[in-house]
């Protein structure tokens, strides 16, 4: 039974291009998760796009002598293009700077408002006192008055995961020059958080399948909620839409705020653009499943805060209210957080040199090596060291030895003896063992890739390529040349597994299965890839700007095992991934940092 399915992605910051740290958190596990669910019949939404306000544009803007608009078009476009040179499948990737998204943060404001959810307070806030510019939170670090670690931010600690203001901070300094910030009085709009308690707490209960970090993090923050700010003293941002607010030229929403409210913002434009106005309400209402993919630094805005603003919306907090101009709106069915992948232990860092951009990865290595390093070896439960001698093993001795090789030798003998797919005689033992065990690694892959466990998924299909190649060793069938009913038999199943591996494969490396599916013999669209289309602004036509997008429903990849056709011609096939020199191994290509 097919659903519709929301897949809301995390949205990249552009003051910045995005480095493989990033897409292994947000963008690699969310595209694997979204194909397979394509493929397995159900409709899907998969939204996302640039993050594009906030304290931190304007700092990156002033750094290359540009205005904000101008550096987040920039990026915006880097970023877009680096996704789908990965292959994102975004049926919308847009950005936060667009008309519809500035309405749409305003109605979902207007009716947390309406219902009693939003609460003035005036509160001690930071700011720079060799600029005089605001500092957002996350600019400020210090130590942790809870637990005392010496790097929580101003707005939580990483370490115990609490919520903090920066004020609360012991030794608080600038992130951007290490200056002491200056507290001034000022006055701020707040989400009443602890009026959503008890229902993000019964609604918790009932989340038993989500993966333990995330359950555990989120329910021990539940407790300690409290107001929280949704607005900040600067002028690169969303309007405050109340009377007193709008005007002022130094009040605008909080970067998180409008943000996270972006899931919501991209399916109307995506609904929008498709000539239904209304088509997001089938990813939003009744039935709908919701899955949220970050990385664990924003847990906490998936799985309490941004809940607490459905459920204000909805009027389903403590004080109860009346849903606003979007109706009852469905909270998040699964929250899916990856760890870090790390170098050498640590975060990737752009400032301290250890990055390893989208780019220059996609430009060196194409992207399914990296969407398979991330699938099998990436952070998906703790932090995980990328290095380069696990990339180069797994691309060598897993994509190209295993994978690739089994590939070419199952279609070149065929080509070579018959010129297209063999027609099998009667099967042995060996035969029908190798089919069952393709035919059963469907449900097997499937269970695991529902679940978001892309390690087990990914190491249940290359079970399937193991065992061919087993097969093929074991019934050489280049000595069958007297024999040549057994050896088109033999070949026949090895094609079958072959088309079944490719299959199970396809989420994970959509390039190389397009090219297996034409290796062969098929034609047409296997694995649909994401394209970049320059669009006008739907509210401010004088704007335009890249989205990526993609017709997926073209696309003839289906979850499930299809008898191969016997005489589909077979031509010589290309190598499928080529090894990489060894030397990789120890430091990487020329470009890549060197880490000690």
């Amino acid at each position: 039974m097919s659903a519709s399915v929301l897949t809301a992605v995390a949205w990249p910051y552009a003051n910045g291009p995005r480095h493989i740290g990033h897409v292994s958190g947000f963008g690699v596990p969310s595209d694997v998760f979204s194909r397979f669910m394509r493929m397995s019949g159900n409709r899907v939404l998969m939204v996302s796009g640039t993050d594009e306000h906030g304290t931190p544009i304007s700092v990156q803007a002033e750094k290359e002598g540009l205005t904000e608009r101008e550096l987040a078009d920039k990026y915006n476009r880097v970023i877009a293009e680096d996704l789908q040179g990965l292959g994102l499948s975004y049926d919308l990737f847009t950005r936060t700077t667009t008309g519809n998204h500035y309405k749409v943060v305003q109605d979902l404001f207007l009716a947390l408002w309406r219902n009693g959810y939003v609460i003035p307070k005036t509160e001690m806030g930071a700011i720079s006192p060799s600029t005089g510019r605001t500092l957002p939170d996350r600019y400020i670090e210090g130590t942790c008055p809870i637990c005392g670690y010496d790097g929580a931010r101003g707005d939580q600690c990483d370490n115990c995961g609490n919520q903090l203001d920066p004020i609360d901070l012991k030794n608080p300094r600038s992130r951007i020059n290490g200056e002491v910030p200056k507290f001034v009085e000022t006055e701020h709009l707040f989400l009443d958080l602890p009026q959503f308690i008890d229902a993000l707490g019964g609604w918790l209960q009932t989340r038993t399948e989500w993966r333990p970090n995330v359950l555990k993090f989120s329910r021990n923050l539940i407790k300690d909620l409290r107001p929280r700010a949704i607005t900040r003293d600067l002028d690169w941002g969303v309007p405050i839409p109340l009377d007193g607010w709008r005007d002022q030229p130094l009040k605008r929403f909080y970067v998180w705020f409008d943000a996270v409210i972006g899931y919501l913002s991209a399916s109307v434009e995506w609904a929008r653009r498709s000539g239904d106005d209304d088509a997001w309400k089938e990813f939003w209402t009744g039935d709908a499943q919701g899955y949220y993919f970050m990385g664990k630094d924003n847990i906490v805005f998936h799985s309490l805060i941004w809940p607490s603003l459905l459920l204000g919306q909805n009027g389903q907090g403590a004080k109860g209210g009346e849903p606003g101009a979007f109706g009852p709106l469905n909270l998040p069915t699964e929250v899916v957080s990856s760890e870090f992948l790390t170098m050498s232990g640590s975060k990737f860092s752009t400032s301290r040199g250890t990055v390893i951009y989208v780019t220059d990865f996609l430009r060196e290595f194409g992207p399914d090596a990296l969407r398979y390093f991330i699938s099998v070896a990436g952070p998906e439960n703790q932090d995980t060291d990328f290095t380069w001698d696990e990339f180069v093993r797994r691309t060598n001795f897993e994509l190209a030895n295993e994978w690739g090789n089994l590939v070419n030798r199952s279609i070149s003998m065929a080509h070579k003896n018959v010129g297209a797919v063999p027609t099998p005689t009667a099967l042995t033992q060996a035969d029908h063992d190798l089919l069952g065990l393709s035919r059963r690694a469907f449900d097997l892959v499937g269970a695991n890739l529902r679940r978001s466990r892309f390690k087990q998924a990914s190491g249940e299909a290359m079970k399937v390529v193991g065992a061919a190649n087993r097969y093929l060793s074991e019934q050489e069938p280049w000595k069958l040349k007297d024999d040549p009913a057994r050896r088109d038999t033999v070949l026949h199943t090895a094609l079958q597994v072959v088309q079944d591996a490719n299959t199970l494969l396809t989420p994970f490396l959509p390039h190389s299965a397009q090219k297996v599916h034409e290796a062969l013999g098929g034609t047409g669209v296997w694995s649909a890839q994401p394209q970049v289309n320059e669009v006008t602004d739907l509210d401010v036509p004088e704007r335009e700007y890249p989205v990526l997008t993609g017709d997926y429903a073209a696309e003839q990849a289906r979850w499930a095992s299809t008898p191969i056709e016997v005489g589909r011609p077979l031509a010589k096939p290309a190598p499928l991934f080529a090894k990489l020199d060894p030397e990789l191994a120890e430091n990487g290509p020329e470009w890549a940092p060197i880490v000690t």
